[in-house]
């Protein structure tokens, strides 16, 4: 296919040679469309549309003198210094106001400045997709059209306006880069800071430096003088170090934890970083690292140009760290979770055995709340309290809910997927046996919440209607109760699926409040309390900060999943919707109280179909508060583990040829080694 580029390159002349105050940007924006390919992911394509322009070039008398002149002239009409020193830079607003700000554009666009590059830009590269096909071209094809383009000795005055501008945006982003090393937070996460040069206050020494020398060359009009060429190499270095300080920050995040606010300044540091480098790069360097810096120049605004005002992607920037250190609290406890021998199979079964029987009286508790004549809030008020207030009992005590482990073994399982070494097959083994392990201590944990509920639930409901003489359900109750269990006829299944997305929401909130235990040293303050020591005692004090300190997340995610549960239906209720939570556990509860509550005996298929439900309802819980926290796990990462499909051959044939693996440990604990037989499945 022959892409016709003679017409542009003379009409490009003709408005040369017309000596036009303003050039038409109309052209630089039809040469573009005809390089655009049809398809931006077509790397054929790109290569064979961008290889014609260039050869348009070659062939075609003066064209590379006509767009050399016209893209300088044209540009030298703008403001440039904005586009080098903010286009894909976060604003020093901070993120709160700017996600406000993305927000407000949303209803009430934003008005661009003519004046400004950017407004040239945006009209030049004004699809999304833009930024990909321009990324796929290939390094030596940028070589080769810059070196085309930049043939010559003329404009010089252009060139040295935009040299200028560059200049501007290096004092720019220095003096930025400065300031962001001197904020409060940002010397707290790395105390270093005061004890010696910063490297953020000396860098911009340097650049300084480095800037003098280059305006006292360029202001030099004494041909015989000998002036030293401008050295960047100082300050390429003091950059470098500015590095190393935002790592061992990135690094210490476990130890000390993270915000909002420091997430949002080591992403913006990370970007003046970057950028400084480039157009510093552009000014000093030889001419393939300068072609290589401007190609990569070029990427970053035309994506910056639709990202800068997309929510969506101020939240993916400074959501990663959060995200990150939410989960890997949150896979620290799911390291727990997971039992790997007879001995941790059976303590599991006693940790889950001892939340039955707080379940089974939760359950009855909220039967007996619904007696109670209330209004809607207050009803929420009493249902939330019953469930809060009882998980975390179940916390306090080391029991164990069967459904919470699936939000701290999936970010378990993902830390692995991160942190794989060795072959593929070995990885895959790894993953396999930690999974094998994942659905056996899974397994155990709700036989252990069902096998104590349902007999804790029964007693209590007999014990009550031979204590009370009456039924704790009236018949009516007890077959609304069974029938809601109904997989067919109810919305049971939608309903524990609500119930899951709540479990992923208090394995978030868990590792979020873990986060901020260590971020805002609550144990430290507790411990320094004057009013709790003089109540308590040093000793007390201590012993109960610690606790805290360690306890925070996991108090709070309990305290905050029960009150998700016990007020989803009044908001349905409100909103005139059908929301509503079904947890296995309290189904089960529910299952054997309904059915004892029953006057005579309950038809069979009404029994097996509700217990069916009980069983359908566990593992909708399981599956979606796993799926929903291995997704944020792994982004937080930023994972992509494409070995799925043989992941789980080998885990379905490891059940095939040993099934009772899943259901009961085997004599020694499972290794990757034990996996062999089935790895040849995987290489398929």
């Amino acid at each position: 296919m022959h892409i016709n580029f003679n017409d542009l390159f003379s009409k490009m002349q003709q408005q040369l040679e017309s000596n036009q105050a303003v050039l038409d940007g109309s052209l630089l924006i039809e040469l573009v469309n005809r390089i655009r390919p049809h398809d931006p992911a077509d790397v054929e394509e790109i290569n064979r549309k961008f290889q014609a322009f260039i050869q348009a070039l070659l062939i075609t008398p003066h064209a590379v003198n006509t767009l050399q002149n016209f893209i300088l002239k044209l540009i030298s009409h703008y403001k440039q210094t904005s586009l080098y020193a903010d286009t894909g830079i976060l604003s020093l607003d901070g993120f709160w106001n700017q996600l406000a700000q993305r927000l407000g554009a949303h209803f009430l666009p934003l008005i661009n400045d003519e004046n400004q590059l950017q407004d040239l830009v945006r009209r030049v590269f004004y699809q999304r997709s833009d930024k990909y096909w321009l990324d796929s071209i290939a390094d030596e094809d940028w070589q080769k059209l810059f070196a085309l383009i930049n043939q010559g000795h003329s404009n010089q005055q252009e060139k040295l306006q935009i040299k200028s501008e560059l200049i501007k945006a290096i004092t720019v982003l220095s003096y930025r880069i400065s300031g962001i090393g001197l904020y409060p937070e940002f010397i707290n996460a790395q105390p270093d800071l005061t004890e010696y040069e910063s490297p953020f206050l000396v860098q911009n020494r340097e650049i300084n430096e480095f800037i003098q020398h280059y305006k006292l060359l360029h202001q030099n009009t004494d041909p015989l003088a000998i002036i030293a060429l401008p050295d960047a190499s100082q300050a390429l270095v003091m950059i470098e170090q500015c590095r190393d300080v935002v790592l061992k920050i990135r690094r210490a995040i476990k130890r000390i934890g993270v915000s909002i606010s420091l997430t949002y300044l080591l992403s913006l540091l990370e970007q003046c970083l970057d950028r400084i480098e480039l157009l510093i790069n552009l000014i000093v360097e030889k001419d393939q690292i300068r072609y290589q810096s401007l190609s990569a120049l070029l990427v970053d605004i035309t994506s910056a140009i639709y990202s800068e005002r997309s929510v969506r992607s101020l939240l993916a920037n400074n959501s990663e760290l959060i995200a990150l250190q939410v989960t890997e609290n949150a896979s620290k406890t799911g390291e727990h979770y997971v039992s790997t021998d007879k001995q941790g199979f059976w303590s599991m079964y006693k940790s889950a055995a001892g939340a039955g029987v707080i379940i089974a009286t939760m359950a009855t508790l909220k039967i007996l709340a619904t007696r109670l004549v209330m209004a809607p809030m207050m009803q929420a008020f009493i249902f939330s309290m019953n469930y809060s207030l009882g998980f975390m009992l179940i916390h306090v005590l080391h029991f164990t809910v069967a459904t919470k482990q699936p939000a701290m073994t999936a970010a378990a399982l993902a830390a692995t997927v991160q942190h794989q070494k060795g072959s593929k097959n070995a990885q895959i083994a790894e993953l396999a046996a930690l999974i094998i392990n994942i659905i056996r201590t899974q397994f155990i944990a709700i036989l252990g919440n069902i096998s104590i509920a349902i007999p804790t639930a029964a007693v209590i409901t007999l014990l009550w209607q031979y204590g009370m003489d009456e039924p704790l359900l009236s018949y009516a109750k007890a077959t609304k109760t069974l029938h809601s269990l109904n997989p067919f006829t109810s919305l049971a299944i939608p309903h524990a699926a609500i119930a899951g997305v709540c479990l992923f929401f208090s394995g978030l909130i868990a590792g979020y409040f873990d986060n901020m235990a260590v971020y805002r040293k609550v144990g430290p303050r507790l411990k320094a309390h004057a009013k709790l020591k003089q109540l308590l005692g040093q000793e007390r004090l201590n012993r109960f900060s610690a606790y805290i300190e360690r306890n925070l997340g996991a108090l709070a995610g309990n305290f905050l999943f029960g009150i998700m549960l016990g007020s989803m239906g009044t908001i349905g209720f409100i909103l005139g919707l059908p929301l509503d939570i079904r947890h296995i556990a309290f189904a089960s509860a529910n299952f054997i109280q309904g059915t004892l509550c029953v006057n005579g005996s309950p038809e069979i298929g009404l029994i097996f179909v509700s217990f069916l439900g009980v069983l359908l309802i566990g593992l909708t819980n399981l599956f979606v508060s796993f799926s929903l926290t291995i997704i944020v796990a792994l982004r937080a990462r930023r994972v992509r583990f494409e070995q799925w499909k043989p992941l789980a051959k080998l885990v379905l044939t490891h059940f095939l040829t040993r099934p009772s693996d899943f259901f009961w440990p085997p004599k020694t604990p499972l290794e990757v080694d034990e996996l062999s037989p089935v790895q040849k499945y995987s290489q398929k």
